[in-house]
């Protein structure tokens, strides 16, 4: 039964990343230009993912059972989170103003261009109702320690800022989605047909502009840097395998499980290079070290998902 949700899971994982071919290649070519990147991630960022998880909200029954499960899945996300924050401590003190990047590309796993899509096409909008409350806990804690660690050994004074986390476009779709979930709206069916067809294009788009993100950095150095395979080992090894034993020690199964199981065990956030932009930091080891992870997760992500059955 392992290997056949494995061969499931693997079968799902391949499909996304021929997409991810699709924008590796449509970049090395020239179709995207810096411009239409930008476009492409401002309207993901800004409209389609959170059209993705206010739809969620929509299509979930309001019941004892839906909260409590949402509110099981943030606390699980959230602990993931701290567990990261907490694993890579003893690791890259010798790496001087590089270890903040890899201690944050171990902590921070990309939510928003992997764990959601991934959400959306393995589980459906349950999944992401799941995912959503992992959202919030990434915002949480990233505006909060992330920006703490990356502003380690900079002259930066910019303190933390509760409206970074309020307004961001992920927290502020669970706040729309929230008491529409409560109160059971129904959308007229020519709006909910038009949020419908903006949903449908998170997945491509995203695995799209990932793979453009894969063609800018330093492929060839890459593989020679052995702190990419520490940050790798780490953030798609060990994390999701001590997260594995937590989940199934509480008991939690079924969708759940399997959608955090997907969030704690996805590649390193994108986060890590705007925020090395931000604070100073070397932007081509953080470029690196995110396109190397994401490369290896097409192997250890299916794993992960099986193992969320057994």
């Amino acid at each position: 039964m392992f290997f056949q949700n494995m061969s499931m899971a693997a079968q799902q994982v391949a499909i996304l990343y021929l997409i991810v071919a699709v924008g590796f290649i449509a970049d090395r070519i020239g179709i995207f230009k810096q411009n239409t990147a930008k476009m492409s991630n401002d309207l993901l960022f800004y409209v389609i993912t959170p059209t993705v998880i206010v739809q969620s909200f929509l299509n979930m029954e309001f019941n004892r059972e839906t909260i409590s499960s949402f509110l099981i899945a943030f606390l699980c996300m959230f602990t993931t989170l701290t567990v990261g924050i907490l694993i890579v401590i003893p690791f890259f003190r010798k790496d001087g103003s590089n270890s903040t990047i890899y201690k944050y590309a171990v902590s921070y796993g990309n939510m928003g261009y992997m764990a959601l899509p991934l959400c959306q096409s393995l589980l459906g909008s349950e999944g992401v109702f799941y995912c959503s409350a992992g959202v919030v806990a990434f915002n949480i804690l990233s505006f909060v320690h992330g920006i703490w660690l990356m502003k380690k050994g900079t002259d930066s004074d910019e303190g933390f800022k509760i409206k970074s986390i309020i307004l961001n476009p992920g927290v502020l779709s669970v706040v729309v989605g929230l008491p529409l979930f409560i109160l059971g709206v129904d959308l007229p069916e020519i709006i909910g047909g038009a949020v419908t067809h903006i949903a449908n294009l998170n997945t491509p788009l995203a695995m799209i502009f990932l793979g453009t993100y894969i063609a800018n950095a330093d492929l060839k150095s890459m593989f020679t840097q052995k702190q990419n395979y520490m940050v790798s080992i780490l953030k798609l090894l060990v994390l999701p395998g001590v997260m594995f034993c937590i989940f199934k020690l509480i008991g939690i199964t079924g969708t759940l499980i399997t959608a955090c199981m997907i969030s704690a065990s996805v590649p390193s956030a994108t986060n890590t290079v705007m925020f090395s932009a931000k604070y100073g930091k070397d932007t081509g080891v953080a470029s690196t070290v995110v396109a190397f992870c994401s490369l290896l997760s097409v192997l250890t992500i299916p794993v992960m998902i099986a193992l969320s059955h057994v």
